[in-house]
C-alpha cells in the first residue's frame, strides 16, 4: 500500500494523476473567477488548483472514507479545496501598497 493510497484513499495510476492535474487546473481557474481578490496569474492559479484538489480530497476522505466520485464530483471537491486555499492565501497576503 503506497502513500497515495493511505492519504487519498485511492491508488493513483498515470491516468488518474493526469486527470487530477486537469481537474486541479480547472478548479484553480474556477476558484480564481469566484473568489474575490487578486489572482495569482495562470501558473499560480494552476498551482492553487492542484493544492486545492489535494486538500479537498483529504478533507472529503476524512468525512466520507472509501467514497468514489466521477469527473464532476471530483471537480466539485477540487473546486471547494481551491476556494479554501484562495481564501487562506488572500487572508495572509500582505496588504501593502506600492
Amino acid at each position: 500500500m503506497g502513500i497515495a493510497t493511505l492519504v487519498l484513499g485511492a491508488a493513483l495510476n498515470p491516468g488518474g494523476i493526469i486527470a487530477w492535474i486537469v481537474i486541479g487546473i480547472v478548479a484553480g481557474a474556477l476558484a480564481d473567477w469566484v473568489i474575490p481578490g487578486k489572482g495569482f496569474g495562470l501558473l499560480g492559479n494552476m498551482v492553487v488548483g492542484l493544492i486545492g484538489a489535494f486538500i479537498g480530497g483529504l478533507i472529503l476522505n476524512l468525512l466520507v472514507p472509501d467514497a468514489t466520485y466521477a469527473f464532476w464530483g471530483s471537480l466539485v471537491v477540487a473546486f471547494i479545496g481551491a476556494c479554501i486555499v484562495f481564501l487562506l492565501v488572500n487572508a495572509f497576503r500582505s496588504r501593502r501598497t506600492v
